[in-house]
């Protein structure tokens, strides 16, 4: 599993190739295989291929530009830029799975001091199974992005999504076109602090 870790890259550009419905049920496994906070599993996967990945994208694309004509984000404009960006990666790539967390609740609400917490241990049991995710996408030579900036385009997505929750995250998963580099990290002794 190492080497998975050592390897994993955030894949910004994707070949044409399309993924076999085996190779995305074992990424999702891997991601169901996670573990969460009292076993809660607040996870549910929507992939999205061919038509209905198109039908997403433009739900996305229509999102953006309300999001740029009237921001529910206004602190977070400059970011829009980045968004569109990836919306341009994800059409890119055969696959988007969309991770919504059906006990989540919308993020514009206000959470009592439980629900605060509740939503708290159900981000880390998602950040849990997306890192499962890529890294078993890597195991199986894909390369796949793990895109929280869907946050920008919300309410288009859930409406194309349908049922319970709130969108967590979004995955694009494929072949890689090119193997980036891997990006520079803080050396352990920054990071680490020993109290013996």
């Amino acid at each position: 599993m190492l080497s998975e870790i050592v390897n994993r890259r955030s894949i910004r550009a994707y070949l044409p190739q399309p993924v076999s419905r085996k190779a995305i049920e074992t990424v999702l496994q891997a991601g169901a295989l996670a573990p969460s906070a009292k076993n809660r599993q607040p996870w549910r996967f929507t992939v999205a291929l061919a038509k209905k990945k198109a039908e997403a994208l433009a739900a996305m694309a229509q999102g953006l530009e309300e999001e740029r004509r009237r921001p529910l984000l206004p602190e977070s404009a400059r970011h829009l830029g980045g968004a569109v960006q990836t919306l341009a990666i994800m059409k890119q790539a055969p696959v988007v799975i969309f991770v919504t967390n059906p006990l989540g609740q919308d993020p514009r609400q206000t959470l009592n001091t439980d629900e605060r917490v509740s939503e708290l241990c159900n981000a880390q049991s998602l950040g849990a199974c997306l890192e499962n995710m890529t890294l078993q996408a890597t195991a199986l030579g894909l390369g796949s992005l793990w895109i929280c900036n869907t946050y920008f385009a919300y309410d288009a997505l859930r409406e194309w999504i349908g049922g319970p929750g709130a969108l967590a995250a979004a995955m694009a998963l494929g072949y890689a076109a090119g193997n980036p580099p891997p990006r520079p990290r803080k050396p352990l002794e920054e990071l680490a602090e020993w109290r013996e």
